[in-house]
């Protein structure tokens, strides 16, 4: 989740201080050399003023916990547990729920919340692109009260509506019967 522009300003402030070290599509920076804890400081002071975060390995596992937690949880279970999603992130990194979603909210520019709902809409996409699952039963599935509060998410989110998604599926099964 890390933009062209973060990664240009990264590699900026590392030449800047003489780093000499590879930085990962996600933002990740492997030194070839070891750098010293008033190097590590300096870098966190630099990249701050730029409005970025400099995580250690501790803060960075969390993260990639907490990301993988909620897109198992979405993406691959059969249903959505009724439990709330701050419970289950607590449980599964075993860190208080509050620093979670503050460091969480901080490197990845969006909330838990809006992070969750955004992988929501994209398994109702899939569910409507790949099934044959009609609105209701794709918001039970995904923990919504009804399906107009999952169509009315889905239209704020995509900016365009789950009748669209449908006729998606509908025209690619005809294109691929005329092929």
């Amino acid at each position: 989740m890390v933009c062209l522009r973060d990664k240009m300003i990264l590699n900026s402030v590392l030449n800047e201080h003489g780093v000499k070290c590879i930085i990962s599509v996600h933002g990740a920076i492997e030194c070839f050399e070891d750098i010293t804890d008033e190097q590590i400081y300096e870098l966190k002071m630099s990249l701050e003023k730029y409005g970025l975060i400099l995580l250690d390995d501790e803060n960075s596992l969390l993260i990639d916990k907490i990301i993988n937690t909620i897109i198992d949880i979405i993406h691959y279970t059969d249903a959505l547990p009724k439990a709330n999603f701050s419970d289950l992130i607590s449980e599964f990194t075993g860190s208080e729920q509050e620093s979670i979603l503050k460091i969480f909210s901080d490197v990845m520019g969006v909330s838990v919340l809006q992070f969750i709902i955004h992988n929501k809409i994209e398994r109702a996409k899939e569910l409507m692109l790949y099934e044959d699952m009609p609105l209701q039963e794709i918001a039970k599935l995904l923990n919504y009260k009804n399906k107009h509060y999952l169509a009315a998410q889905f239209k704020k989110v995509t900016g365009l509506t789950p009748s669209y998604f449908k006729r998606l599926r509908k025209e690619r099964i005809e294109l691929l019967k005329t092929a």
